[in-house]
């Protein structure tokens, strides 16, 4: 099975995240997604990853990530979520960015996480 690891100690952002995930997949200047529906499109197969044997992402220095990808940068995501998305949808997006300013509600770490999980299970392996 082959292993995609990502170095938790170079993510600072979620530009950072999508940089290096598509590094640790595709090789330098690698794609795999640069926003969560892509991330999830990725995931499901065909942008690199092994169609037959599976593979795991194995992210080491997570919890470095888990403080860079926090509430104040899944704010600063939401605010630019916030600036193009649909008009029905600014009252939700509005009050998610309300939440990540106070420090509450999901963070991108933990969405990160989660889509991998759900779309990969078993995938993910955190150091």
């Amino acid at each position: 099975m082959t292993t995609y690891v990502l170095d938790g100690g170079r993510i600072g952002t979620l530009d950072d995240f999508w940089t290096l995930m598509g590094e640790a997949v595709n090789g330098p200047g690698g794609y795999f997604g640069r926003n969560l529906d892509s991330f999830v499109d990725c995931l499901r197969g065909g942008f690199g990853t092994p169609d037959d044997a599976g593979f795991v992402i194995e992210w080491r220095d997570h919890d470095l990530s888990r403080r860079a990808l926090g509430h104040p940068e899944t704010a600063r995501h939401l605010e630019g979520v916030l600036a193009r998305c649909h008009p029905t949808n600014r009252a939700r997006v509005a009050e998610e960015l309300a939440q990540a300013r106070r420090g509450q509600g999901p963070t991108l770490f933990g969405i990160l996480t989660e889509i991998i999980e759900n779309r990969a299970p078993g995938t993910l392996r955190l150091r």
